[in-house]
């Protein structure tokens, strides 16, 4: 068999984002409550973004980087998204578009909440090592757009929506799938995976979500502990404390991370108190510091964990990394892969914490006028023109970035240009 994995990966933040610690002082949260979560930023989307430049900003320094033979050795885009644009027109058409890809190639899209990205991820692999296209390559591209409520420029929120607000973000994740796995060799074969419906959170409309925030609490626990049972059952002598030198999860927020981990420690470890602490900072704490900067992008964010702690852990050695996946509705899986000294080497070119540094700090103003005038180039659009002076220093502050950004909805047709 055919080693398999993610040869390279990259993150775009957007271009904005917002203290959320300002956001919940400004919308009055309990401050207490809003401190357990471990938020810090979360990423906005501005009126000319959407989840295609999203993905293509994040997927484009991955191309950029390989020859002509390696590009043209992609033979499927996958997108992975719930925030799709047409109810049968895949994001991955304009994704294989911008990127300039050859036309002998698969297009399409994956949903799933929040697990669609490790969808793409499992099927990608699939692909390569069954090797039917040998030396094919696979583009996974999770992204999503989080349009939070416009609330008629009243202060407080629904109730409903008070804590979604500050963690609900917009960004990408971007990877390669190949037999050169220089980021992450997987373990193939070593998954767990657990699903059953549940109405925790939703999106049954185009562009709002719903949910029971607790019941998705609830439901993320439990699939976090039957998901690595049933990874346990497929791999011997596995120990959660010991076998995984880094843990990645799907981080709504951090506080919930914290959470399940600690479950996690008192349920296969026998851990408790100081122990669990001391174990959280030096295997799941560094896949965070990115998730505190971005904020949830659903399908993304466990690739954000991933690409986090190989930014900010030790790989001057073979570490292996579990990683967990939930999607609400619900699918989560258990899974996990090697990754060394290589890995850290050439994520470390893709400048990830220097393009969260740069980006624009919005203000508490400048966020409620984008949230009541921004909302005209949303799903079933047919004509529209994003209004890019509406922070006109923020466009300002883009030129020269040579990023993808829209140009206008023409009878349903989005068309775009590089900034």
């Amino acid at each position: 068999m055919v080693q398999a994995g993610i040869e390279a990966l990259n993150v775009f933040g957007g271009s904005a984002f917002l203290d959320v610690q300002e956001l919940a002082e400004y919308r009055g949260l309990d401050s207490a409550r809003f401190a357990n979560l471990l938020m810090k930023q979360k990423s906005v989307a501005l009126p000319y973004e959407d989840p295609v430049t999203f993905g293509v900003n994040a997927a484009k320094p991955l191309l950029d980087a390989l020859s002509l033979a390696e590009k043209q050795s992609i033979e499927m885009v996958i997108a992975c998204s719930e925030s799709g644009i047409d109810f049968g027109k895949s994001i991955s058409t304009y994704l294989h578009e911008y990127l300039g890809l050859q036309r002998n190639c698969r297009l399409f899209e994956l949903k799933q909440a929040c697990y669609a990205a490790t969808a793409g991820l499992q099927m990608a692999l699939n692909l390569v090592v069954a090797q039917s296209s040998p030396g094919a390559r696979v583009l996974v591209v999770a992204t999503d757009v989080s349009r939070s409520f416009t609330n008629g420029g009243q202060k407080t929120p629904p109730a409903d929506g008070a804590f979604a607000e500050p963690s609900s973000a917009s960004g990408a994740v971007a990877f390669l799938v190949s037999e050169h796995p220089t980021i992450l060799r997987v373990d193939f074969g070593a998954n767990g995976y657990y699903g059953y419906e549940v109405m925790d959170t939703c999106r049954p409309v185009a562009d709002g979500d719903a949910g029971d925030a607790d019941l998705s609490l609830l439901s993320y626990l439990d699939c976090c502990k039957q998901a690595f049972e049933e990874y346990r059952k497929r791999v011997k002598d596995v120990d959660y404390q010991r076998t995984f030198d880094y843990l990645a999860f799907h981080t709504p927020f951090g506080g919930m991370v914290k959470g399940a981990h600690r479950n996690m420690m008192r349920e296969f470890a026998g851990a408790a108190g100081s122990a669990i602490e001391e174990d959280f900072a030096r295997r799941v704490m560094p896949g965070l510091y990115y998730c505190q900067r971005v904020g949830n992008i659903m399908g993304g964010t466990v690739l954000l964990s991933l690409s986090s702690t190989l930014d900010n852990g030790d790989f001057t050695g073979a570490r292996r990394v579990g990683c967990f996946s939930y999607g609400s509705g619900c699918c989560s899986e258990f899974y996990s892969g090697v990754a060394g000294p290589d890995a850290q080497a050439r994520l470390s070119k893709m400048n990830i914490r220097s393009h969260l540094d740069n980006r624009y700090r919005l203000t508490m103003g400048e966020y409620e006028k984008l949230l009541c005038k921004s909302n005209h180039c949303l799903f079933g659009t047919s004509e529209a023109k994003p209004n890019r002076s509406l922070l006109p220093e923020v466009w300002e502050k883009l030129q020269g970035c040579g990023r993808l950004y829209l140009k206008e909805i023409r009878n349903f047709h989005r068309l775009y240009e590089w900034g």
